[in-house]
């Protein structure tokens, strides 16, 4: 695991990331692809953590990359699940996407065809407790800022830690070689709006779905830089 800040971390799972926060507990935001359970409980194990303390799972969107594992880790530990509404709509029943576009690039379709393809659309259904709106806050870490960001999912959100100075930004881009675009979008002129909506507000550190930390004393600005 990969320390952030005090409270989060992020743990790589190949070519997504999944983030643990610490407070009451522990916070799982993302679960990586089916079948990363165990890479994932190993990580936290070798930080001095118990799984089994894992009380709440926080999904930025539904796709199977980042949701696949759900349902799994909540059986195991009996954790509470986030998501959007909009979402959380679709994997209740078991469907992590709806239809999208490739971005425009050579690498963005060796991406798709290496890692996107084969993942499909479908995931092991999964309860959600608690579904998320725009500007919601959840009480941990000092207040997590919910921010609805659609266009790569229309249920998408990204979580600003408040106290921390840190935006998880999911998948709105990427910080892989650079910031750019994901891979594949719903809507590309609606998460073009969303990455500026969240570059809006005031954080010093981005983390992202896929790619490394965004380190910088106005990491937003350099997000709405990249993006106007």
């Amino acid at each position: 695991m990969k320390q952030i800040t005090n409270r989060l971390h992020q743990i790589s799972l190949g070519a997504v990331n999944a983030f643990v926060l610490k407070d009451d507990g522990l916070t799982l935001i993302d679960t990586g692809l089916p079948g990363s359970t165990d890479k994932i409980f190993k990580a936290l194990q070798k930080e001095g953590k118990n799984p089994s303390d894992i009380k709440r799972i926080i999904l930025t969107h539904l796709h199977t990359d980042h949701a696949g594992n759900a349902a799994d880790i909540k059986r195991r530990v009996n954790a509470r699940v986030y998501a959007h509404q909009l979402d959380a709509q679709l994997l209740e029943k078991g469907i992590s996407s709806r239809p999208m576009t490739l971005t425009p690039g050579l690498t963005n379709r060796f991406i798709y065809q290496l890692f996107i393809k084969s993942a499909g659309d479908s995931v092991q259904p999964v309860a959600v407790e608690e579904q998320l709106t725009d500007n919601d806050v959840i009480p941990l870490a000092g207040g997590i800022r919910v921010i609805h960001t659609p266009g790569h999912s229309a249920g998408h959100v990204a979580l600003l830690l408040q106290s921390e100075g840190v935006l998880i930004a999911g998948d709105i881009c990427a910080h892989v070689v650079g910031l750019a675009y994901s891979t594949l979008y719903e809507d590309i002129t609606v998460g073009k709006q969303s990455i500026l909506k969240a570059a809006g507000f005031s954080f010093d550190k981005a983390v992202f779905g896929h790619g490394h930390l965004l380190h910088d004393e106005a990491a937003n600005r350099k997000m709405a830089a990249k993006f106007s």
